[in-house]
């Protein structure tokens, strides 16, 4: 929460939910990144939130980027991005894809299997690409699936199959769990990255780069560590498995760059209880999973909300959207405590929503329009 944000919303007279992103957060976030990785390039994970003047003012910093298909490449380009400065970093791409990518000038690729070796090797001829490894989430409060990457025994052999195809075979990448708040969970997927790199060096294949990708964490109700603790130990890391070979690295920043960024305002539109007995309300709001809060799916990520009434007394509340759908429900299995005081028609401020909200709201489920998006 910033002041510059506040007085937006005071001065703010339409109706409905919104975000209202401040860029002097984002700019101050790249340059913590920036300080404490002073050797590793960012690349700014676009579907965290793609807002043109977002983007536009990271590519004016010397930001790269991380896309996930040929519209957030085209974004990329319209904001000042030089092709060079891209990394197609969705392992799942229609050939026809990369073909575009690589006509628009990228030449960075994500792969996890040899699939996707040979579509890069017809469609973009000569290209760099990084193997994704699975790695655990553990210590992450949203761990990512097993849909991306591929076992630590068979990348050497995906990157093989792409050297013996005529491409670049650069490096290795891993993702330890969007929202990581432990800093020492780079350490294991380092370990096994170098043991890569040197067994491709003894069969010729000498690798050059290291995608440390996200995790990166943004504040929400629990504190996390600040960017410098992880860039301590991911350097100690580093130095601890490649010795004085270090090679080239990247993250991938996503929520870590604008998560704290943002803020949501929202509004009471029924406050409710089930039954004459029940001793925990029911709060609905006027956004929800559908409207831009999909992340609360499983309550993995638990947002602070702000109100005129905080510091009177609170009570368990259960927190659903306003959608007909029975799965609209925000939190209900850990009630969330609210003010007695809180109205219908009140406003709530939901913090540390600049990621991935507006990029996972609905175009009109239930007739409901997008999440209104101001950046200031």
């Amino acid at each position: 929460m910033t002041d510059r944000i506040l007085e937006f919303l005071r001065n703010r007279r339409e109706d409905g939910p919104c975000l209202v992103v401040d860029l002097e957060v984002v700019r101050d976030n790249y340059a913590a990144f920036a300080r404490a990785l002073p050797d590793t390039r960012v690349f700014y994970a676009v579907k965290a939130n793609p807002d043109p003047r977002v983007l536009e003012l990271l590519a004016a910093l010397g930001s790269c980027f991380d896309t996930a298909s040929v519209v957030e490449i085209e974004q990329a380009l319209a904001a000042g991005a030089s092709p060079d400065r891209i990394s197609f970093g969705n392992t799942i791409k229609k050939e026809r894809d990369i073909a575009r990518a690589y006509a628009l000038g990228v030449r960075l690729f994500a792969v996890d299997c040899e699939a996707e070796v040979e579509k890069i090797a017809r469609a973009a001829p000569g290209s760099k690409v990084f193997c994704r490894m699975l790695c655990g989430g553990a210590g992450a409060e949203w761990p990512l699936s097993r849909k991306f990457g591929c076992a630590v025994e068979m990348a050497p052999r995906v990157l093989e199959h792409a050297h013996r195809l005529g491409l670049v075979a650069f490096g290795l990448s891993f993702h330890v769990g969007s929202q990581q708040r432990n800093p020492y969970m780079w350490d294991a997927a380092l370990k096994a990255s170098a043991a890569i790199f040197r067994d491709l060096a003894d069969r010729g294949i000498v690798l050059q780069m290291v995608n440390l990708g996200g995790g990166f964490p943004t504040r929400y109700l629990k504190s996390v560590p600040a960017v410098k603790a992880y860039a301590q130990a991911i350097l100690r890391s580093l130095h601890k498995h490649f010795g004085n070979h270090i090679p080239e690295t990247i993250i991938e920043p996503g929520r870590g760059m604008v998560g704290n960024a943002g803020v949501i305002e929202a509004e009471v539109v029924l406050i409710s209880r089930k039954s004459d007995d029940d001793e925990v309300k029911w709060v609905y709001l006027d956004i929800g999973k559908f409207n831009g809060l999909a992340e609360t799916m499983d309550e993995m990520i638990r947002y602070p909300i702000r109100t005129a009434f905080d510091g009177d007394e609170t009570a368990p509340c259960v927190l659903a959207g306003p959608s007909c759908d029975s799965v609209d429900v925000l939190y209900e299995k850990e009630p969330y405590f609210l003010p007695i005081s809180l109205e219908i028609g009140s406003k709530v401020l939901i913090e540390g929503t600049g990621a991935y909200t507006t990029t996972y709201s609905s175009v009109g489920f239930n007739g409901f329009p997008p999440l209104k998006s101001y950046v200031i």
